[in-house]
């Protein structure tokens, strides 16, 4: 039916490949720890790729390139935020949260984490920030179904809902079988495809149109056509929404995602070499998306004629530029990279929700004696009610895989980030703190368009801004007028943070 099309033959070779690796990691997984965090053994190198990875979804190669498209480079601030709140990321919560929550009772989930940090006698706060993590990650989970589903759309030419389909099986498939093993070697075979896709694009691109002069004087006759500034960083947006953009950054001390990479690490001295790994990777990688988006706007000025699938969807730049200007082997491998992102972050979320529902609700809940081959295969059937939610949710063919991630971020980074921070640096924050101080972020985050006027400069605001900000401020005071934390619970912070500095 599709005939020997090369770039469909090697997209479906990397399809395959992915699935082996599932396979392999399913005889490594012996127990709940394996399947949720690789029984904490990643090393350096995978620890990096697979952060990396799994924070990098589908947005980088078509929500960002196609933002910049479309606005220019005014969009790079999302980058310029994301590379300082990764960096901060690993240097103030990486090290401290893997050593934290091996000492409150070998955590496997933020929720049991911030249950044993603040020796909550109760079960609340492990509800809500589950609770939490399943409402945000079935929308993180439905941008990275949407990207898939237009990537597969394209690329076979079928409907969408039967794209749909076919993106989200790719991934449940491996992430079923391997759990967090599966993930993160998947991850780095990712990682490394999506670095590669990335700087060769734009080159090519450049390439394309011949000189920096020819170059120039194309973007120039395409700003005065669409009425816009691409290169302008600063005048065509207001202060509050640079802040917005930059805010983004914000959101790393809050993503599950992230923060279960560096609970999986080896050591915290590999996590000091994860974190070079992983921020030049970044780095290379959002420079990367930034260039495609931007060197398309004079290719396609010029290539009016080809113009037509960018101009109605411009997130689909990346998939039409591999098309165009690759040999058909190449760009099959190209095009498998915007796959690597959505399956590298799409399997990590659809993981920790899973182990969310197993280890923070059944566990935790209904069956506190259940055997570990139980959880195993409750984790994995989980996985399937969840890809089967965020399918739901993506089934509206003019979903926007960027909005969807932008919600979704800033629904975690103001739930959760205030919270980590806290519970790493501030012994006095205790568990109605934490939880007063998650709800007001969530809360925010879903009211914040909803109660003001769509035509006030405050409905732009980032909804993470007043989100992060409303939400530490009710820790601080919920926690200062309500009773201080236990004394066991105060000398297991000051021999957590005695052990890090020792560790380092």
């Amino acid at each position: 039916m599709l005939g020997f099309d090369p770039t469909l033959i090697t997209f479906t070779i990397y399809i395959f490949g992915m699935l082996l690796i599932g396979l392999l990691a399913y005889y490594y997984t012996n127990n709940l720890s394996d399947y949720i965090l690789g029984g904490r053994r990643l090393g350096s190198f995978v620890t990096a790729m697979s952060a990396g990875a799994s924070d990098m979804s589908g947005w980088l190669l078509m929500g960002l390139p196609g933002a910049v498209y479309l606005s220019g480079l005014v969009e790079g601030w999302i980058a310029i935020g994301l590379v300082l709140g990764a960096y901060f990321n690993w240097l103030l919560v990486a090290g401290r949260l893997r050593v934290y929550t091996e000492l409150n009772n070998n955590a496997l989930t933020l929720p049991e984490y911030f249950h044993n940090r603040f020796g909550a006698s109760h079960k609340f706060l492990k509800l809500i920030s589950a609770a939490i993590i399943l409402v945000f990650f079935t929308v993180y989970c439905a941008s990275g179904v949407v990207a898939g589903a237009k990537l597969f759309q394209n690329l076979f030419l079928v409907g969408y809902s039967t794209a749909l389909w076919y993106g989200a099986a790719a991934t449940v498939a491996y992430t079923f079988i391997g759990g967090f093993l599966a993930v993160s070697w998947t991850d780095t075979i990712q990682a490394t495809l999506m670095i590669f896709a990335l700087i060769l694009t734009p080159i090519f691109v450049l390439l394309s149109i011949s000189d920096t002069a020819q170059f120039s004087t194309v973007l120039e006759q395409a700003e005065m056509a669409a009425h816009k500034n691409f290169t302008d960083l600063f005048s065509s947006a207001t202060p509050l929404s640079l802040l917005s953009l930059a805010a983004w950054g914000l959101g790393y001390f809050g993503q599950p995602h992230i923060l279960t990479r560096f609970m999986a690490a080896y050591s915290v001295k590999s996590l000091i070499k994860a974190r070079r790994i992983s921020m030049s990777w970044m780095a290379l990688c959002l420079g990367g998306a930034i260039g495609i988006g931007f060197f398309a706007i004079p290719y396609f000025f010029t290539n009016p004629q080809l113009a037509d699938t960018v101009n109605r969807e411009p997130e689909q730049v990346f998939i039409e530029l591999a098309k165009l200007l690759f040999n058909p082997w190449i760009a099959g491998i190209l095009l498998s990279a915007i796959l690597a992102a959505v399956m590298s972050t799409l399997s990590a979320q659809l993981l920790i929700s899973s182990s969310s529902i197993t280890e923070d609700f059944y566990k935790g809940f209904i069956r506190p004696q259940a055997s570990e081959k139980e959880l195993v295969w409750l984790g994995r059937t989980m996985v399937l009610v969840i890809a089967a939610l965020a399918i739901w949710i993506a089934r509206d063919e003019n979903s926007k895989v960027l909005k969807l991630v932008e919600f979704a971020w800033a629904g975690f980074g103001s739930a959760f980030g205030p919270v980590v921070l806290f519970s790493l640096f501030w012994k006095r924050m205790n568990a109605a703190g934490a939880m007063v101080g998650m709800l007001v972020g969530a809360i925010t985050v879903f009211s914040w368009k909803a109660i003001l006027p769509s035509d006030s400069d405050w409905f732009k605001v980032y909804e993470m801004i007043p989100g992060f900000v409303l939400a530490s401020v009710a820790i601080v005071i919920v926690s200062l007028i309500s009773g201080k934390p236990k004394q066991d619970v105060l000398e297991l912070f000051n021999k957590a943070e005695k052990t890090y500095k020792e560790a380092k």
